[in-house]
Order: C-alpha cells, then structure tokens, then sequence
C-alpha cells in the first residue's frame, strides 16, 4: 500500500467512524476493490481506529477532564467528602461506561477469528449495512425523550457496542440507535456512544501494539500507518463535530439512505 492509499483509507476510516455508515464495512469493501493485499490487514485498521481515538479525547477533553478529576478524587477523599464524588454525575457516569464494555470485551475474545474471516465477504458486509440503514431510519420515530443514560440502558448500548464487530454494523449507529430506542436524549446518546468506546479502542490499539513489537514492521508500513494515522486523525474530528449538529437537529435517520445505497451496489457488484 503506497502513502496515497493510505492517506485516503485513513479519511475513509476518520469520516465513517463517526458517521454512522460502518468504518469497518467501507473499509472491508475498499479493500475488495482495490485489492486485499494493498491493505495491512487488520494492523491499519487498529492504527486508522487509533486517530479516531485521538479525535474523540479531543473533542471532548473537557469532559473527560471532568471524569477523571472526579474519579481520582473519589478515591483520595474519605467518609462524606468520598460519597459525594463517588454518586456523582461525572463518577456514575464512569462507571456505566465500564459496564458497557462487558459485552464488547467478551465479544471481542470469543469472536476475533471468525469475524476476520467475515471482513474477507463483501456480499455479507453488503448486507450488514442494509442492517444498519433500517436501524438508523427507525429513530425517526425515537422522538428526543428526557432521559440520561443510566446502568440499565447503557448495558443496552454496550450489546449493541457488541454487535458492531460485525463488518458493515455501525458502532456509532447501532449505540446511538439503541439509547433513542431506550428514551436517552440527543445530548446524552451523543456524549455516551462516544466517550464509551474510547477504552475499547485503547485496549485494542494496546494489544495490537505488543503484537507488532513482537514480529517488527518495515519501514515502509509505519510510513503509510503514520500518514494514515493522521489522515483518520483530522478527518473524524471533523465528521464527529458535524454528526452531533445533525443528531440534535433529528436529521440522523438521514444516513440510512446512504447505508441502502451502498449496501445495495455491494450487493449488485459482488454477488
């Protein structure tokens, strides 16, 4: 893979990351047709995930700021000090993030194999995102009720989290879809879906890091993965902005006419 392709993957990976059209889908299919050998596997697709990463900690460095003030202090403080940071917004709010990460864990240690197996089938990604476009045109009906996300609903988000493991789901899309369907408001849906994957992420980049430090990379690889680093980097910082104008504007089932479209042609094109 030369410095072009890899610039491009990575504003591929950036812009769909966050948009919810499945990252993982449209890369799957780039790489049956541009060719399955001019994409490094799943080693650019950490790394491209990674600059996503970058993106959200600093879109939302004030509430993560926030956060991890108010954990470190629970655990400074003691007796009526402690319990008053330990129920607080920011703390429980940590806490569920924690919790929906089970479900993505669990999925991720039992289903790694055959699930890159699935990255291989562009007729099965295909289909995925006619998946994902009818459970974005469904929250045209989801309204914007009240509610914050708690325990129970945000366990929710987590399977759905989950379930986007399959290439051509949606994280952002299936996350968000579920905390609507569930009553959480546009504001919150939108802080929780992205703050949640954040230790997702840096678990993955973590162990995709010892692995190539264990069998090295040429020269040439960390070249292209820098540039797409950057790539994914600049351009999910931007489509992450712009998503959560849309999203509280209730125009985010808009995206499901793009899902069927390029579900659809996969469909057309690969069978």
């Amino acid at each position: 893979m030369d410095l072009l392709q890899a610039i491009l993957l990575g504003i591929l990976q950036g812009v769909t990351e966050f948009l919810p059209v499945s990252s993982s889908g449209h890369l799957a299919l780039a790489r049956a047709l541009m060719g399955r050998d001019l994409v490094p596997g799943i080693t650019f697709e950490i790394v491209v995930h990674f600059g996503s990463f970058c993106s959200i900690v600093v879109y939302f460095r004030q509430r993560i700021a926030d956060i991890l003030r108010d954990l470190f202090t629970s655990f400074s403080l003691s007796g009526i000090r402690r319990k008053e940071y330990l129920y607080n917004q920011n703390t429980r709010f940590c806490y569920i993030i924690l919790l929906s990460m089970i479900p993505a864990i669990i999925a991720g240690f039992t289903l790694k194999d055959p699930v890159e197996q699935l990255f291989l089938n562009p007729l099965f990604v295909s289909a995925m995102l006619l998946v994902t476009g009818t459970l974005l045109f469904l929250t045209r009906f989801a309204g914007n009720l009240p509610n914050d996300v708690d325990a129970k609903r945000g366990l929710l988000m987590g399977f759905a989290q989950a379930c986007a493991i399959l290439p051509g789901i949606s994280r952002s899309g299936s996350t968000i879809a579920t905390g609507l369907y569930t009553g959480v408001n546009r504001d919150s849906v939108a802080n929780f879906s992205f703050l949640m994957v954040l230790p997702v992420l840096a678990g993955a980049m973590l162990l995709e890091v010892l692995e190539v430090m264990e069998n090295g990379m040429a020269a040439e690889a960390i070249v292209s993965l820098t540039a797409g680093f950057f790539a994914s980097f600049i351009s999910g910082y931007i489509a992450l902005k712009y998503l959560i104008i849309l999203l509280k504007r209730e125009k985010f089932h808009y995206f499901s006419y793009y899902c069927w479209a390029v579900g659809l042609a996969g469909l057309i094109l690969f069978i």
